[in-house]
């Protein structure tokens, strides 16, 4: 069997950073994965700058990593991801025959509903056909929502990187597409498991010699600390836990909470977390 790869997210564009929208992408993108099994990695946000869309491509498709990147596959101005990923790979534009007749398919579709004919060497229509210019070599994501496609092309590393546009409505049943057509042999291949508890009057200076024995003595395991300050129900407070693959979890919290008690330390509720 395949090792199960790891799994990032781009998120492209000026509005997310400047906050002048906010970023649902990633939230949603851990909700699909967790759903299969699978942990989101890492995330990256860049804006509109192509040197910068550029170079994180190029890591991307050096990687043997399964990459979602989301927006700048537009055709306007400050759309730059399609141009970036082909620079990125190395690798000409081209129109891409299924995608230019789904975006055709996709204009004739809006003249009837709007009740006008049909015209394709119309220049606005000849336009949208930029659409479809994708690296040679790039195999397209169905669109559910308007036919337009996004794409998906491979990296030298092994892995891939798949484009699908800014839109929420478009991009999360195009990733869920994916996934479901593509990934399904990573599904639930590695249950992991997150236990934590709620500790009172602690220090993390003090609790990371127990933290640092734990994760030494059960590899695979990792030892995490969150502290609060101010949490509306438990004041100030560390949740302390183990996290990883569910067959290793257990004796690494064994550790944990035998740890705390010999530490004298005052404990509040568990919690469980499954994926």
């Amino acid at each position: 069997m395949t090792p199960v790869p790891s799994f990032g997210l781009i998120i492209v564009g000026d509005e997310i950073l400047s906050g002048k929208r906010a970023d649902k992408h990633m939230p949603k993108v851990i909700e699909l994965l967790s759903a299969r099994g699978l942990p989101l990695a890492y995330a990256d946000y860049v804006g509109d700058d192509p040197e910068r869309i550029t170079a994180t491509l190029r890591r991307a498709f050096s990687s043997a990593d399964i990459v979602f990147s989301c927006g700048g596959i537009g055709a306007t101005p400050d759309d730059h991801t399609r141009q970036c990923a082909a620079r990125a790979l190395g690798a000409e534009l081209a129109l891409h025959p299924e995608a230019a007749e789904l975006i055709r398919e996709r204009m004739r579709d809006v003249a009837q509903e709007q009740g006008t004919p049909y015209e394709p060497d119309r220049a606005d229509n000849v336009h949208r056909l930029n659409m479809g210019v994708f690296p040679q070599g790039a195999r397209i994501i169905p669109n559910p929502y308007n036919k337009i496609p996004g794409f998906s092309c491979d990296g030298a590393g092994g892995g891939t990187v798949h484009f699908v546009p800014g839109f929420p409505v478009m991009a999360w049943p195009m990733i869920e597409g994916v996934l479901d057509a593509h990934c399904r042999q990573w599904f639930n291949r590695q249950p992991q498991t997150e236990r934590s508890v709620v500790v009172y009057g602690a220090m993390e200076a003090a609790l990371t010699p127990l933290m640092e024995r734990v994760e030494a003595g059960h590899p695979g395991v990792k030892v995490f600390s969150l502290p609060s300050v101010d949490h509306p129900v438990h004041g100030r407070h560390i949740e302390l836990g183990v996290k990883g693959r569910s067959a290793l979890v257990p004796g690494a919290w064994d550790a944990l909470i035998q740890g705390l008690h010999e530490f004298g330390a005052s404990m509040g509720p568990e919690l469980v977390r499954n994926t």
